[in-house]
């Protein structure tokens, strides 16, 4: 008699579907559980920086650094430097704004600064994907393009998103959170802001909120769409060449990832496996500058503050106006401008490591003029 009975080799296709459903439910729910994470101390982070500022707010004006806007760009420049990112350092600039510590001038020149900082990620991942590939060109010249290009709009959007702010035209926009959500914020997350007041300096909560902030930041890359380059290797002779379609995946890429370092990162693996080149990458670049303003108009509405919001928008329509100009009218000699200063720059490692230490001469410079400057405005 033939023993019919299921073997082993039988039994494992239908164990692998089996737990390949349970795999995948657990993926969804470690990604929910990391959201919502993320997303509490987002909250907690801003109401901890909101309350540390209110106690920082009058020892600004004699720290020298928060004297005037040239000192507040070179401060929002070096401090995307040093943690990577622009993001929590245009909320920190929301933070002290909301707390009456600087002027609108000063929180708009600190955002933007954090800006011009925070595409320094992708030029040090530039380096290390530099050491250990061969096309060491074109991981290196990535970087040197996208902090070209994100100075390329916004330093004229400087100029003219201050005048649109000076301007009152957005006088009439009050967009900050609803006094039911400002509510629902008090009674989830007021205990522990009120917990920790009663038992820490207030002077160390504003620190103590931009390292929660920095977590929440963390916590978020696990649960957004992975960007990973090499999926888009198949179609690069397609769309990955035409400017719109790259532009509006940047904006797509830095909306989605709440990070234009996130976003641009992924450029640099792009470019040193050859499915992309650099040129190629120039509309992507100009996108995620514009969306990354995205999780800084949220932080300003969640502070409450409307001249904050005032200067978050003020500074997106600016990036998105001369961006659009410059794609639609101009965009053939951007790329031949902008490409022309990257080979120049990596064509020689005396010209990159001068590039690197201009990197850092000018925001402190900055600072330092800012401080001979003086106060201004108070």
């Amino acid at each position: 008699m033939t023993d019919t009975r299921p073997g082993p080799a039988s039994a494992t296709p239908a164990a692998a579907g089996a737990r390949e459903p349970v795999s995948h439910a657990r993926l969804v729910a470690s990604k929910i559980a990391h959201f919502a994470a993320a997303l509490f101390l987002f909250v907690l982070a801003i109401q901890l920086m909101k309350k540390g500022a209110q106690a920082l707010a009058p020892r600004l004006e004699s720290s020298g650094f928060f004297d005037n806007g040239v000192s507040t760009l070179g401060l929002g420049w070096m401090g995307a430097y040093f943690v990577l990112s622009g993001s929590p350092i245009a909320a920190t600039a929301l933070t002290f704004r909301a707390a009456n510590g600087i002027t609108e001038l000063q929180t708009f020149t600190m955002l933007s600064g954090s800006r011009l900082g925070a595409s320094f990620i992708v030029l040090l991942v530039g380096f290390l994907y530099a050491v250990r590939s061969p096309n060491r060109r074109e991981s290196l010249g990535m970087g040197v393009l996208a902090l070209s290009m994100t100075a390329l709009v916004y330093v004229p959007g400087m100029v003219l998103g201050y005048g649109i702010l000076r301007s009152g035209l957005l006088d009439g926009m009050h967009w900050t959170a609803s006094a039911q959500l400002q509510g629902a914020i008090d009674a989830g997350w007021g205990w522990i802001v009120q917990l920790t007041t009663d038992h820490l300096p207030h002077a160390l909560l504003f620190p103590i909120g931009l390292g929660v902030l920095l977590v929440s930041f963390k916590l978020l890359d696990r649960v957004l769409p992975s960007l990973d380059g090499e999926r888009h290797a198949d179609s690069r002779g397609h769309w990955l060449k035409k400017p719109w379609p790259m532009f509006f995946l940047g904006c797509l890429a830095a909306l989605l990832t709440l990070s234009v370092s996130v976003a641009l990162t992924v450029l640099v693996p792009l470019a040193s496996k050859g499915y992309v080149r650099r040129e190629e990458a120039i509309p992507y670049i100009a996108g995620a500058n514009i969306t990354t303003l995205a999780d800084t108009l949220v932080a300003a509405m969640l502070l409450g503050s409307t001249s904050g919001v005032h200067v978050v928008l003020a500074e997106a329509i600016a990036v998105a106006l001369i961006t659009i100009v410059l794609l639609a009218f101009a965009y053939r000699h951007v790329q031949r401008g902008v490409m022309a200063l990257d080979e120049w720059v990596v064509g020689t490692s005396l010209r990159l490591w001068l590039f690197v230490g201009a990197l850092f001469v000018v925001p402190v410079a900055l600072m330092l003029a800012g401080q001979m400057i003086g106060p201004i405005g108070r």
